[in-house]
């Protein structure tokens, strides 16, 4: 996607702001002040890292460095600036649809994703994303639950019509990437889905 078209659009579906979560890249703090001046919209930088236990969206780091496909060691580069880090689309690798209607699989494979540590290194985990499916997203939302950890909403886009369809809602304003964190590090969040507030179907089947 282009990025410019990409504002264009979060502002114009009523979006308050948006997060730019390249895979295993990140935005300069030069770059995010000239779109969002440009836009007169809020742009917040965020990477979304591939470690070992999986996807995370980390906000606070500036640069890829070796090592962060090491969860642990994510956790130490994070600590030391203060940061925050969220398992993206948790259900992966750990959910599968089939054999997971099944009761008793689906228990099995939530009791093995709670005793999993990779979780224990998040300060949230992603509960609505925008391409996953409705079974994928509640065994996000129940494993949030088991483990009292608070839970994000994103789209996930990677076009521009997969935009808007999934949000996390703070309780108080956000105006840059320091409010961001703090907020995330206070749980004052929840996650939302737009489609179904939208009356939409609430996620793809």
């Amino acid at each position: 996607m282009d990025v410019d078209e990409l504002v264009d659009a979060a502002k114009g579906i009523g979006l308050d702001g948006i997060c730019l979560t390249d895979h295993d890249a990140f935005w300069s703090v030069e770059e995010i002040k000239t779109l969002t001046t440009r836009h007169d919209f809020l742009v917040i930088p965020g990477s979304e890292i591939n470690t070992d236990g999986g996807h995370i969206v980390v906000f606070g780091l500036e640069r890829y460095v070796f090592g962060l496909h090491k969860p642990d060691f994510v956790r130490e580069q994070v600590d030391q600036i203060g940061g925050v880090i969220i398992s993206a689309h948790p259900y992966r690798r750990r959910f599968l649809e089939e054999p997971g209607r099944e009761p008793e699989a689906r228990a099995d494979m939530l009791s093995k994703a709670l005793s999993d540590e990779f979780f224990q290194g998040c300060d949230a985990i992603e509960g609505i994303n925008g391409r996953g499916t409705g079974p994928q997203n509640k065994f996000s939302q129940d494993l949030g639950v088991q483990l009292s950890i608070r839970t994000t909403g994103g789209s996930d886009a990677h076009r521009l019509e997969q935009l808007g369809t999934a949000a996390t809602k703070f309780e108080r304003r956000i105006t840059g990437l320091r409010d961001l964190i703090q907020e995330l590090q206070s749980g004052r969040f929840c996650a939302v889905d737009l489609r179904a507030v939208n009356g939409l179907n609430s996620a793809p089947e």
